[in-house]
């Protein structure tokens, strides 16, 4: 049993408990899956069975208060993208969280020849 005041964590490796242990051992939300920079916000309904929930989905659900971009709430709140990803699964499925808007590729856009030109003057330095 570990006493009142310690914590399970190692000062050097963070905490101990694994992500997948967040997610139950699911790598991926069921149905669609999240972009990276997909916007996501709470619904505004109310949660039902809080019992259901860890302490992990009410941190995401109180990330979603505002849209946020899933890429930028996962590291807000200090976690793993893939587990990010599982959580708000589960909270869309439970009509928590909802996508505000699709990451959608420009069309016939080309991005600034200097943007260009930078990343690649970036990849010859590596």
């Amino acid at each position: 049993m570990t006493p009142p005041g310690e914590r399970w964590l190692d000062r050097e490796a963070g905490p101990l408990v694994r992500p997948y242990a967040l997610t139950r051992g699911r790598t991926r939300p069921e149905g669609a899956g999240f972009a990276l920079i997909a916007v996501v916000a709470a619904t505004g309904a109310p949660p039902g069975d809080r019992l259901r929930y860890s302490p992990d989905h009410a941190r995401v659900l109180r990330g979603c208060s505002r849209p946020v971009a899933v890429v930028d709430l996962a590291a807000d709140l200090g976690l793993p993208l893939g587990v990010v990803r599982v959580l708000l699964g589960d909270l869309r499925d439970e009509g928590l969280v909802a996508v505000v808007e699709e990451a959608r590729p420009a069309e016939g856009r080309r991005p600034p020849s200097g943007v260009l030109r930078e990343v690649l003057n970036g990849l010859r330095a590596l």
